[in-house]
Order: C-alpha cells, then sequence, then structure tokens
C-alpha cells in the first residue's frame, strides 16, 4: 500500500495547529488588497486575518483569486517525487473554478508520475464546511484509513457537511453580487441579516432573514439540533469574521446545552472574507443538507 498526502486549499479555514497535528498540507489562495496581491494560508505569513479585516474595515477593496496552474504543481510535485500518492479535497465546483483548474496541473502530473496516483475531490463546501469535511477525513486517515476507502467516504459524505452562516457585512455581500443594493439598504435599517447556507451543489443560499444577535445565535444552534447526525461524538468548526466574542459566546451554548464533543474556533481568512465581510458568525458540523 503506498503512503499518500491529503491536500486541501486555504479555503478550509481551519486552524494552523489543527492541521500540522493532522499533516493536512494547505496550498495558498491569492486575495488582492487595495491592488497589493497576497497568497493567504493559514499560518498568516503574507497576511494575518487581523489585518486583512483591519484594512476591509477601513474601507479596502478587495478581491479573490483561484489556485493557478503552477501553484498545483508546485504543491504536488515535490511529493510525488518523493514517492507518494496524493488526495486532494478542493474548494467547491459552485463558488470558483479551482478544481477544474486543479485538473490540468492533475493530468499532465499523471503523465510525468505514471506511477503515482492522484486523486481529486470536490467537496462541495466552502470555508468551515470544507474545514469540518476535511478534518472528518484526516481523522480516518490517521487511524490507517487507505486512499481508495477514504477517497469513497469524502465522495459519499461530503453532502453531510453542513454549513451555517449569519453575514453581518451586507455592503460587503451587496459589492460580490451575492444580495441587490436595495436588500442592502433596507437589510441595514431594519437590523435584518440573512442566514446562508450552502446546498447540494456546493452553491451558497439564503434560507431566513434574522433580526438581532440572539436571534442568530438561536437559529445556528437549531440547525446543529435539527441537521446534525451523531453530534455528541462529534468535533465542530465555529469560524468567525473577526468577531471572537461572538464566536466564543456560540460556543458557550453549545458546550452548556451538552450538544457535542468538542468544538474548534477558526478564523474565517480572507479568502472567504472578502465575500462574507466582517462580522460574520459561522457553524459547520456534519449531518444532513437538508437544502
Amino acid at each position: 500500500m503506498s503512503e499518500y498526502v491529503l491536500f486541501s486549499d486555504s479555503t478550509l479555514d481551519l486552524p494552523s495547529e489543527v492541521c500540522e497535528k493532522y499533516d493536512i498540507r494547505v496550498i495558498p489562495m491569492g486575495v488582492t488588497v487595495d491592488e497589493k496581491f497576497y497568497k493567504y494560508n493559514i499560518d498568516e505569513k503574507e497576511i494575518s486575518c487581523a489585518e486583512f479585516y483591519s484594512k476591509l474595515e477601513s474601507g479596502a477593496s478587495c478581491s479573490t483569486s483561484q489556485i493557478n496552474y503552477k501553484d498545483f504543481k508546485d504543491s504536488f510535485e515535490p511529493v510525488l517525487k518523493d514517492g507518494k500518492d496524493i488526495l486532494y479535497i478542493c474548494f467547491t465546483s459552485g463558488m470558483s473554478s479551482t478544481f477544474g483548474t486543479c485538473n490540468i496541473a492533475i493530468n499532465d502530473l499523471k503523465e510525468k508520475y505514471p506511477d503515482r496516483r492522484i486523486i481529486a475531490i470536490d467537496s462541495l463546501s466552502a470555508s468551515i464546511g470544507e474545514g469540518v469535511l476535511v478534518l472528518n477525513a484526516a481523522i480516518k486517515k490517521s487511524h490507517g484509513t487507505d486512499m481508495n476507502t477514504l477517497a469513497t467516504w469524502v465522495k459519499e459524505n461530503r453532502t453531510r457537511a453542513c454549513h451555517w452562516f449569519v453575514v453581518e457585512d451586507l455592503d460587503q455581500l451587496k459589492k460580490g453580487g451575492r444580495i441587490s443594493a436595495a436588500a442592502a439598504t433596507f437589510g441595514k435599517a431594519l437590523g435584518i441579516r440573512p442566514l446562508i447556507s450552502v446546498d447540494m451543489e456546493g452553491k451558497l443560499t439564503a434560507v431566513a432573514k434574522i433580526r438581532g444577535q440572539q436571534k442568530a445565535y438561536t437559529e445556528i444552534v437549531s440547525r446543529l439540533v435539527a441537521d446534525g447526525k451523531d453530534t455528541q461524538n462529534q468535533t465542530v468548526v465555529i469560524g468567525h469574521a473577526n468577531c471572537l466574542e461572538r464566536a466564543e459566546e456560540l460556543q458557550r451554548i453549545i458546550k452548556e446545552k451538552k450538544l457535542v464533543k468538542k468544538v474548534i474556533i477558526a478564523n474565517i481568512g480572507p479568502v472567504i472574507g472578502s465575500h462574507v465581510g466582517s462580522g460574520m458568525l459561522a457553524l459547520a458540523f456534519m449531518g444532513e443538507r437538508n437544502l
């Protein structure tokens, strides 16, 4: 049985120490802030989350770019040269063309290294939803699961990664074309924020409108109760876009209700943050994606 390496990309928004613990190799993605380009990775070496959100809140213009052919080749080739295979779990094709680009690079690498195997899987997930899927795959790998078996598990369970986001910055959603200018204006005036999830095709979808922070906690926790499966044996991920206090309060509520085994709090990085803005709060867990 060949040794293999588990890869994902920096949109998974897991803490660096978690990826180090489970040997998850993370490929950076591009973010441009006020015309300066950064390769964002979870180690935050080129740009930190704190720096990014400070710039964003000061009115910086932001855009993102997919992983390019060269970055895929440069990430994968040293592993193949070392005689190891690769399982790559990619950011959803419902929001990015990254998966298509990676397959072009993979096909070329397969020709160059015909004895090596590379499996790429579209996660149909984003941010910490992608993260919770990759985390569960990495745990299985650490228990000795072989690459074929793990790839099958990921394909069968990728739409069981449930994501729930409450977005604070309606202007940022407007800039990204997620909501209309009128919806942003009325939403801010009425204190209404969208509850967003990811559908079976890996695309963002607005599910409800929420007014008030307490209601946001209630809605997110209710989705965990309704859609989660075997949650008391799960590690779930809370993500926050520069609102740690809210993340800690959500963690307190979940722990107080004894709903899960463990909670990981994670920063929402600049790639996802460019689209959802500061103040976004999210929860990801394994269950049933009822969309």
